[in-house]
């Protein structure tokens, strides 16, 4: 039975989701695919009616969504550019969905006000050619990149569709690619699994003017080889955060926990688990970041469809409201939505205080 919406008012800026549609990939996926496919519940297809129908933006009758961001996840690139630059296809794409919400078919809620895309870093000086489309794919949206460095011994773990190198933000190739981000003024999103937190920090501490957001807490491991074992690396990944928390020039994504990957729950896709449930299991994951970080450096986000392993939409932010329910409400307002607002570029959404 669906849950009643705790603080319907509480303007939210949802600030991680994709947008794909994976059904003619699939079959080119390498086996086993099912692993992959349930992790996001089916959700093959994820495009404008689905967000919408998730988010219920511009209606009464869900969470007061105000506002997105949309995050790259390998969709819709267009192979006529290149293989350097066909990420700009994704941008593309993302924009025009974007030009829906601005329409004001859907009142004041503005889908993927900020678009977060993909440029191979690892090309060094080359990518900046890359990163300037991207820029002239959506001058008024894009604002950063994602370049993802999820990786592990074990192949089990990420499974098929992930196979970033080893040690990715170490690399003197990535690092000159990387600069040009701070030139340009944009933003950039990070991707590791727990093990890797280390590789988030030297980055950080080597560009300490660089805006870096750290996605999904980090990504601690319930999954494969390391299924079991949250209790067991909990120190390990707590000293991390708090280390990264005194990186000023990082932010931190505040969910990704729903993930099969994390495997909070264990059991999926959305196995009824209620928003208490979900606010106990996650409650020592999000409240050492919002300690480390404190809320001006801290988002709420959905990560959908990818954690609707875990829970449905109203569920999750129905949990992140359970989270936060000791917070002032100058907190609430930089967690649920002006960290968003203030780190993505897009401040004109939120309403006055």
């Amino acid at each position: 039975m669906p849950e009643e919406i705790i603080e319907p008012e509480l303007p939210i800026i949802d600030p991680h989701h994709h947008l794909w549609d994976l059904r003619p990939i699939i079959p080119a996926f390498p086996e086993p695919r099912h692993d992959f496919l349930e992790a996001i519940s089916g959700a093959a297809y994820y495009t404008f009616d689905a967000l919408q129908a998730d988010t219920k933006g511009g209606s009464a009758e869900g969470h007061n969504i105000i506002g997105t961001v949309f995050m790259e996840c390998g969709a819709f690139y267009n192979p006529a550019y290149g293989d350097a630059d066909k990420v700009v296809g994704e941008v593309e794409f993302v924009n025009g969905v974007a030009a829906q919400g601005a329409s004001g078919l859907y009142g004041t809620y503005r889908p993927c006000a900020t678009i977060i895309g993909h440029a191979d870093l690892a090309r060094g000086d080359a990518a900046r050619s890359t990163l300037e489309r991207l820029q002239q794919a959506a001058p008024e949206r894009f604002k950063g990149i994602r370049h993802a460095a999820a990786w592990d011994a074990n192949a089990d773990v990420l499974g098929p569709p992930f196979h970033a190198p080893e040690g990715l933000y170490e690399s003197d190739a990535f690092r000159k690619g990387f600069r040009h981000l701070g030139q340009m003024g944009l933003t950039f999103d990070a991707w590791v699994l727990e093990p890797q937190l280390p590789d988030v920090i030297a980055l950080a501490r080597a560009f300490p003017d660089q805006p870096i957001i750290l996605d999904h807490c980090g990504t601690p491991l319930n999954i494969a080889s390391y299924r079991g074992t949250l209790p067991e690396y909990f120190e390990r990944w707590q000293k991390n955060i708090r280390d990264l928390g005194t990186c000023e020039n990082v932010s931190v994504k505040l969910g990704g926990l729903a993930m099969a990957f994390c495997g909070m729950p264990e059991e999926g896709p959305a196995k009824g688990c209620g928003s208490e449930m979900l606010a106990a299991m996650w409650k020592p994951y999000i409240d050492t970041c919002i300690e480390a970080f404190g809320a001006d450096r801290a988002m709420f986000e959905s990560n959908y469809p990818v954690d609707r392993w875990g829970a449905d939409y109203d569920t999750l932010w129905n949990a992140f409201k359970r989270l936060s329910q000791g917070s002032s409400d100058s907190e609430k307002r930089s967690l649920f939505a002006a960290t968003a607002a203030e780190t993505y570029g897009i401040a004109s959404l939120l309403p006055p205080d």
